[in-house]
């Protein structure tokens, strides 16, 4: 029989009536003949009401600082309930069920809490339990250090879990969530926005880098990597209705038709660090930049240019909201062995993409986004393209605007 994985989102298990709708769709899976594992995250709001909770308890009420391995027990617990309780519900139905915590599997995951990379995930226990014809349910977001200790992998890290439980066992993934596929951009700023049938992989990983919220990045960098096919499905019907195809995510080749652009994403949770009279000499970009890389900050958009002083130039760089202020405060603390004149920080930003593969063979595409931005009298502050996308910073008052001029003036209606 071939093997399936099911992963349901916290809004797909929000409560217990949801977690029955996932149990029956579950059992319609293991009934047409698949071994099914399922993931699923921690029920909706409880990951936010945990951290806040650790918030509360921790180094931030007090000064002190992070104890991230305790954090990681606290919030990964989440994730525990809702395998328990959809392990139950499958069982009352008189179906063959238990729950797996990531010690178990083993997830075995690196030590950066609370952004824990998986390293491995021996196969053995888990394949053995399926080939019984149990179905097991695992819960995401979290593993296990090498040294025993529950690591978290960073929020959407459930679907990390899903796609590195598929590919270990030789298996499909199919990501339930609260929408019915992948959108040309997020229906709820744009009510014109299509589904797309199918997406590939690198389309889909830069979508999720930049914004959309479907997929997690490192998920799709797995599925990508090996070539674990994917699916993007609602949770909201019942077994027997019909769900649609969903989106799938795949290889480039799969796609028949090519499309220029395939999507706008955007995020607000970006930060803009500004750097002026910096020394134009080698070296300095790795100073700050590896201090940076050295405390676990994520560093995105760059851009530097010359100063209007001989031998200095000004930089820019966005980093995560979250990352902001700590940001700050390590590059003030290079002032001196760097010797730059001011740094500042503008939070009221927001990144706002183009995506497509249709990019690398098509000229034009800036211009009709810088176009189509100025026409609507939006200021770009920095700029940022790849192979197969374009992304700018603007101030966040725009976002939406950007959001419906950009999807119009590729067309995205019309898919």
């Amino acid at each position: 029989m071939s093997r399936l994985v099911m992963k349901f989102g916290g809004t797909s298990v929000a409560d217990l009536e949801r977690i029955r709708r996932v149990a029956r769709l579950v059992a319609a899976e293991k009934a047409a003949g698949h071994d099914v594992a399922v993931v699923v995250s921690a029920m909706a709001g409880k990951t936010n009401e945990l951290v806040a909770w650790t918030d509360g308890a921790g180094a931030a009420a007090q000064g002190l600082a992070p104890s991230d391995d305790e954090y990681d027990v606290v919030v990964a617990s989440g994730e525990q309930v809702t395998a328990g309780l959809l392990a139950m519900t499958l069982r009352n139905m008189g179906l063959r069920a238990r729950s797996w915590m990531g010690w178990q599997i083993p997830i075995i995951a690196d030590d950066a809490h609370g952004k824990a990379r998986i390293d491995d995930i021996p196969p053995e226990k888990l394949a053995a339990a399926l080939d019984a014809g149990e179905i097991a349910v695992i819960a995401g977001f979290q593993g296990v250090t090498r040294d025993g200790r529950i690591a978290t992998l960073g929020r959407g890290g459930s679907d990390t879990s899903a796609v590195a439980v598929a590919a270990a066992i030789g298996g499909a993934c199919d990501i339930y969530t609260d929408v019915d596929g992948v959108y040309t951009t997020d229906p709820r700023i744009e009510s014109k926005a299509r589904k797309l049938s199918k997406i590939s992989y690198e389309e889909m990983l830069e979508m999720a880098s930049l914004g959309a919220k479907v997929l997690q990045t490192r998920s799709v960098e797995l599925a990508m990597a090996y070539h674990v096919p994917v699916r993007v499905l609602s949770s909201f019907v019942e077994p027997g209705e019909a769900p649609g195809q969903g989106t799938i995510v795949c290889d480039e080749e799969e796609i028949v038709e090519k499309r220029i652009v395939s999507g706008v994403a955007y995020s607000r949770d970006e930060a803009k660090i500004s750097l002026f009279g910096l020394p134009d000499h080698p070296g300095v970009s790795s100073t700050i930049f590896g201090a940076l890389a050295d405390a676990n900050v994520n560093v995105d958009m760059i851009v530097q240019s010359h100063a209007r002083t001989a031998d200095t130039a000004n930089m820019e760089f966005t980093v995560g909201k979250r990352d902001a202020q700590r940001a700050v405060d390590i590059v003030r603390g290079l002032q001196g062995q760097v010797g730059f004149e001011d740094v500042r920080l503008n939070d009221d930003v927001a990144k706002v993409s183009v995506i497509g593969v249709g990019m690398r063979s098509h000229t034009g595409v800036a211009k009709a986004m810088f176009e189509a931005l100025a026409a609507k009298g939006v200021n770009i502050q920095v700029i940022s393209t790849s192979e197969i996308k374009i992304s700018v910073l603007i101030d966040a008052a725009y976002t939406e605007l950007a959001v419906r001029a950009l999807h119009a003036a590729y067309g995205l209606e019309q898919l």
